[in-house]
């Protein structure tokens, strides 16, 4: 499946052949955000409760942890960098002014757009729809809350719990790379050692969901709390540790087993959409699945195969999607569903997932480009 290479630079991204891995890896993220797109259009045309064909499209919720592995990927890899080459760790400060120019600009504004469409617009229910969950929101705290659902969950906002879970990420790295390798490394490189580290902080998350499902020392929102999907995190640091080892591996032989886990989360092992919790078993299966499909269709992005898959993900159109990735996320929630209102005219859970998907796609594009425009951050 993969194979060590003695040719590759230590960051384990630079051109291979004719491949740009760098925007190979853009290209991705593109796919994860039409994947969140679409497992959105799948809830609200009421596709989820179609039998089979309703959990593959539930399941495509699985571009967050793809998104999720990236991140472990790329910020991990400039502490790994620094332990290879013997050099000083990244500036935290800069780092986090780097992250912080990043995100915030486009979140604030998308979050106060959104507030102001709705209250143009009112929805019931809306619980998130106040002063106070405008300021939760503004701060990515709302999931901090045993009500998170009930009163700070907004309508137009609903997939930016997972923002505040990878802010929560970006804050914890500092941390994780100097407990593994400082602490545990020496400030060595010590792949196996540190392999070894990332499997025992992917082991949080089964280890939370314990928690969570058999005590009630945690709050309700806790199950959207960082320990959850620390495993997706993991899975791109491990990468990083790969490349920087010069390991490759190929698309042709971990996409199939993609794929093949992807079918298989998409039976009720994983939980029935039309349930409203899910069981110890369930989560965990969910969780752990998830985790293992995002790291095998990153891996041979960031392991230096140059062949079909990385040409496709690095094509001109995946790449110019995939710079607007973060922007698409923001916005395509709300306008889909001003698309249903405005548009269609469908009432909720009616119908064609694949129209409402592609005319949001169309919708969303342009004010994700002109965000991008307007908030990027200037050199």
């Amino acid at each position: 499946m993969c194979a060590r290479r003695a040719d590759e630079d230590q960051g384990g991204l630079e051109q291979v052949g004719s491949v740009d891995r760098i925007a190979a890896l853009t290209g991705v993220r593109a796919v994860a955000a039409l994947a969140v797109m679409g497992t959105h259009a799948s809830y609200g045309t009421g596709l989820l409760t179609h039998g089979y064909v309703g959990l593959l499209g539930a399941r495509l919720e699985v571009g967050v942890p793809i998104f999720f592995v990236l991140s472990g990927l790329l910020l991990f890899r400039p502490w790994l960098r620094a332990a290879v080459d013997g050099g000083r760790p990244p500036s935290v400060l800069r780092y986090a002014r780097s992250r912080f120019r990043r995100i915030v600009p486009a979140y604030v504004v998308t979050v106060l757009l959104v507030f102001g469409i709705y209250q143009l617009r009112p929805v019931r229910p809306n619980p998130g729809h106040t002063w106070t969950g405008l300021l939760r929101n503004l701060t990515l705290t709302q999931i901090y809350s045993d009500n998170y659902f009930t009163a700070y969950l907004h309508q137009g906002l609903s997939q930016m719990w997972s923002l505040a879970v990878e802010v929560a990420f970006y804050a914890t790295l500092p941390l994780l790379a100097y407990l593994l390798l400082a602490l545990l490394c020496r400030r060595r490189f010590r792949p196996v050692l540190l392999l070894a580290g990332l499997v025992v902080a992917a082991v949080v998350s089964p280890a939370w969901l314990v928690i969570l499902h058999n005590t009630h020392w945690l709050p309700v929102g806790a199950g959207t709390w960082l320990p959850h999907y620390l495993a997706w995190f993991a899975g791109g640091m491990m990468l990083a540790v790969l490349a920087a080892m010069g390991v490759r591996c190929y698309a042709l032989a971990v996409l199939p087993l993609a794929v093949a886990c992807y079918l298989v989360v998409s039976t009720p092992i994983a939980g029935r959409t039309t349930a409203v919790t899910l069981t110890l078993f369930e989560d965990i299966s969910k969780t752990v699945m998830y985790a293992v499909i995002a790291t095998l269709v990153v891996a041979p992005l960031a392991l230096g195969d140059s062949g079909g898959y990385a040409r496709l993900m690095g094509s001109r159109p995946l790449v110019w999607l995939g710079e607007i990735s973060y922007e698409i996320f923001l916005l395509h929630v709300v306008v889909m569903d001003l698309v249903m209102a405005l548009v269609l005219r469908w009432p909720v859970y009616t119908g064609s997932a694949v129209v409402l998907f592609a005319v949001t796609l169309a919708a969303t594009v342009p004010p994700a480009w002109l965000l991008q425009r307007l908030t990027r951050p200037r050199r």
